[in-house]
């Protein structure tokens, strides 16, 4: 018998980790933490903010958006627990009893947590980047959605977010381990990159620009600078990271036991 005629269909999966996800505590916490930590960031820069002080040539949304370095960390645990979390609870066991193919869960766990992850994030930029605004009014950060690149900087940030949230349910499914797969996010996606900088081989320096947190950075620049990854390249790069992670995950979800 067919998993179609068996009532599993590609909507019900999709529906069933949509109310899985909602139905968590952590995702409650997760998901208010992002708005709460980058308003209140991009609320307190704007306050302090003086023109000519040794901010004055940060770009403006990612300055703005600073609160971001905590919505990265945020985020990437959000997607460790929907995977991970799953299996330190033993509650994986039940779904993928429900859904014997494996690939279905991992497919609509990704979509639903990227498209969360996407539309929150862009709320808050924009909320943020407007509320900050009317406190840098008339200082030499001024600036306006209509600026050139303020607009892509702010919905790039939501997306190249969403795409790191996708990695780190990757990297959960991989681990299967919630400190584990906490610690390689960190230690690999943010921590790593810094090292590799200090680095003497233009090369290296060259391939950071493409790690997640690097490409991500790139992405919140409504300027793009030569010591940055173009956003076009930056975009590409946190999705052949997601990609690869998920593709590794998918492979290795069909050949384990659970």
């Amino acid at each position: 018998m067919t998993a179609t005629a068996l009532g599993i269909t590609p909507a019900r999966v999709l529906r069933a980790e949509w109310h899985k996800l909602w139905t968590v505590r952590s995702t409650w916490i997760n998901l208010t933490l992002v708005p709460v930590l980058t308003i209140g960031v991009g609320l307190a820069i704007g306050a302090s903010y003086e023109s000519g002080g040794g901010d004055s040539d940060v770009d403006v949304v990612l300055l703005t958006l600073l609160g971001m370095q905590f919505t990265t960390i945020i985020v990437g645990v959000a997607g460790i627990l929907s995977t991970a979390g799953e299996y330190s609870t033993g509650l994986i066991r039940s779904t993928l009893t429900a859904v014997p193919r494996r690939l279905p869960v991992l497919w609509s766990k990704a979509a639903v947590l990227a498209a969360v992850t996407f539309t929150l994030v862009l709320a808050t930029n924009f909320l943020t980047f407007l509320l900050a605004q009317t406190l840098l009014s008339g200082t030499d950060q001024e600036a306006s959605l209509g600026d050139p690149g303020v607009v892509r900087a702010l919905v790039g940030n939501a997306a190249g977010l969403a795409l790191l949230a996708v990695t780190a349910l990757g990297i959960g499914s991989l681990i299967r381990s919630v400190p584990g797969s906490i610690g390689v996010l960190i230690g690999g996606i943010l921590i790593l990159p810094e090292i590799l900088r200090m680095l003497p081989y233009d090369v290296i320096d060259d391939a950071v620009r493409y790690f997640p947190a690097k490409a991500l950075d790139a992405l919140t620049h409504a300027e793009p600078t030569s010591a940055t990854a173009s956003p076009g390249a930056a975009l590409l790069a946190l999705a052949l990271w997601a990609t690869a992670t998920l593709t590794t995950a998918a492979l290795l979800l069909r050949r384990r036991d659970v």
